[in-house]
């Protein structure tokens, strides 16, 4: 008896990758265009529009005459939209912005008259374990995913979701591929006979690929497909239809923890420090759009709009190949523009706030000083109690120097940081000098001959070192760059700006522990994650001799927060950290100059376009920021927002 094949017809939309928005856009009209027709003149039975809702307004907006179809046909339940605003990564995103993403997302969704609903991860580069509650909590029960997986069967039960696995992932693209019936069925029978491997009566099988078209003959295909398979009945539906007939299913497996096996799929895991100002960036403007946000509520709401506004355009911004910056140098200059614009607008709602309720901010502008503030630059201009007023303009006689300050009191320090014989320590503050349980501190460089993917280790490289030659005035000079430091309360904060005039390099902190680092806690979503490793594992010992195979590291994401044995690291917008023996490494600055190499020596495969991509090694000025004690991780949020301070 042959067993059935539920297919849905999708495309996979990239907003931005390897072309331009604009592009991308231009292809997506004749795409689209083509699907509406298909449906039209039931050609298709439906279509299901990648889990997101953006592409169809960036579609919408070049044709609002569709707009009635478009309806239409979600009304029908042939076309399938939602619930994300943007398919956004799970590993570099805020809880807040995460469900802003849903919540945006579900409201055009819902507006256009969709009921159905997947939270669709198909391409995202591994799952956080965090993502199904948040997933419950607004409503849905079924889930989607593909890379990261491992050895799961199709359906399973992740953190409390009913779950497929896409056991060959979504990019199934045969059917517009140059070949004969007979060539397409063969290959056909050999990926269903590798997904019934993993399922039970019914099988999934997305047909569609990356900014592709559905085949105008598309249901003449299948069948002349079904003709030629003995063991399969390929039926064009949804996946909807699927989750129903497997809904017995999903009880057999359970799965609460994240996903990021990379044994069967790659989860390109070097994107977490690529174009580290990205990072950087999008950490910043998450924090400064949510103190906006809670700040305008408290005083009545008036901002709600640009508030959505600016979150539209950081979801944008954090669509998967944007936040990974994986994509064209254009690509990632706009994402920089955005950032920017969101920037200016939470500044200016904090900003206007502040003049009119009388409150302080951590940072402030003002033409004179300000007691427990420090300057952090000045700049000839005019105050901002000028600029915001709507009844005067500036003029000539208004520019004067005007102080950037930050709030800076004067605190005790409760940690102890020394450098000495060219070696730098911390330790918990005892009396009586540097206790022993403190760590050593130093700088690496490696030699990265990969990609935006991933980190391309060396076999034999055992990396740089840098020397410390002083320590003066707040100032470690080395070999690689000047490090400021500043010792406040419990915490070192380090500053580290240099002129980077190297290419294809990965630098990092590293921190030396008691002993082998075998487990971490990091932030994932707002919350704390546990990891366990194998402290001695050595990737460069292991780098992949024949194709399709991804390396396995000792690297892992993290948000702004990772801890060792009671030693806690928060960063401004540096997302990655290593485990290696007994040190704990954050990633500085990981630079290259493609998008995919194909002689990536951690991945024998290319995973996407050999384009070079020159910003990429992040050549000129960087900065890293980033503070250290000792603590344990319940306690992480205390520290979290003395370096992040809430501004109510």
């Amino acid at each position: 008896m042959k067993k059935t094949v539920i297919a849905y017809l999708h495309t996979h939309w990239d907003r931005e990758w390897y072309r331009e928005f604009e592009v991308f856009r231009l292809r997506l009209l004749r795409v689209f265009d083509s699907v509406l027709e298909l449906l039209e003149n039931d050609k298709i039975p439906s279509f299901y529009f990648d889990g997101q809702v953006g592409a169809l307004l960036d579609y919408l907006e070049i044709r609002p005459e569709k707009e009635k179809q478009v309806r239409k046909f979600i009304e029908e339940k042939k076309l399938f939209i939602g619930p994300f605003y943007t398919l956004i990564d799970e590993f570099l995103t805020d809880r807040t912005v995460f469900e802003k993403n849903l919540e945006i997302g579900l409201k055009i969704s819902k507006d256009f008259g969709c009921t159905d609903f997947i939270g669709y991860f198909a391409d995202t580069f591994g799952h956080s374990k965090n993502v199904p509650p948040l997933l419950k909590k607004f409503g849905l029960d079924k889930c989607i995913v593909w890379r990261g997986c491992g050895d799961i069967p199709s359906e399973f039960t992740f953190n409390g979701i009913n779950t497929v696995n896409l056991i060959r992932g979504y990019f199934m693209d045969i059917f517009s591929a140059p070949m004969t019936i007979e060539q397409k069925a063969e290959w056909l029978k050999g990926n269903l006979d590798k997904i019934a491997a993993k399922s039970e009566d019914y099988l999934l099988l997305p047909i569609g690929a990356d900014h592709l078209g559905v085949e105008p003959d598309i249901t003449e295909q299948i069948s002349k497909v079904n003709s030629l398979l003995d063991d399969y009945e390929i039926k064009l539906s949804n996946p909807f239809e699927y989750f129903e007939l497997v809904k017995d299913n999903f009880k057999a497996c359970e799965w609460n923890d994240e996903l990021r096996d990379n044994s069967l799929t790659f989860i390109l895991q070097g994107s977490y420090s690529t174009r580290m100002k990205l990072k950087q960036y999008n950490v910043k403007c998450t924090y400064l759009l949510e103190q906006a946000d809670k700040l305008q509520k408290k005083y009545g709401s008036q901002y709600n709009a640009i508030i959505e506004y600016a979150y539209k355009l950081l979801l944008r911004n954090q669509a998967h190949d944007g936040i990974y910056g994986c994509s064209t140098d254009l690509v990632h200059r706009e994402n920089i523009t955005r950032y920017e614009k969101i920037i200016q607008i939470a500044n200016t709602i904090i900003e206007e706030l502040r003049l009119e309720y009388n409150f302080k901010t951590p940072v402030m502008e003002h033409k004179e000083l300000i007691p427990e503030y420090k300057v952090v630059s000045k700049h000839f201009g005019v105050e901002n109690s000028l600029l915001y007023d709507t009844q005067k303009i500036p003029v000539t006689e208004d520019f004067t120097d005007i102080y950037t300050l930050k709030y800076s009191p004067a605190i005790k320090p409760e940690i102890n940081f020394e450098v000495k014989n060219g070696k730098i320590y911390i330790a918990p503050f005892v009396k009586g000098g540097r206790a022993a349980c403190g760590v050593s501190m130093e700088f690496v460089r490696f030699q990265d001959n990969g990609d935006t993917y991933n980190f391309g280790a060396v076999e034999d490289d055992k990396g740089e070192k840098a020397e410390i030659y002083s320590f003066k005035n707040n100032i470690i000079k080395t070999s690689f760059f000047d490090v400021q430091v500043e010792v406040q309360g419990e915490l070192v904060n380090f500053k580290i700006e240099w002129n980077n005039k190297l290419k294809n390099k990965l630098w990092q902190v590293k921190f030396n522990l008691k002993s082998p680092v075998t487990e971490t806690y990091s932030e994932d979503l707002n919350t704390i994650i546990h990891r366990k490793f194998d402290p001695y594992y050595d990737m460069r010992q292991h780098l992949p001799k024949v194709r399709g195979i991804e390396v396995k590291t000792n690297f892992a994401p993290m948000q702004r927060y990772v801890s060792a044995q009671g030693f806690g690291v928060i960063t401004k917008g540096l997302t990655e950290y290593e485990v290696k023996e007994k040190s704990l490494l954050i990633t500085l600055l990981r630079s290259t100059g493609v998008i995919s190499s194909p002689k990536n020596p951690s991945r024998s495969t290319p995973a996407g376009p050999p384009i070079e991509v020159p910003d990429a090694q992040q050549l000129g000025y960087n900065c890293a920021e980033f503070s250290v004690g000792f603590f344990e991780p319940e306690d992480y949020q205390k520290y979290i927002d003395m370096v992040f301070p809430p501004i109510i």
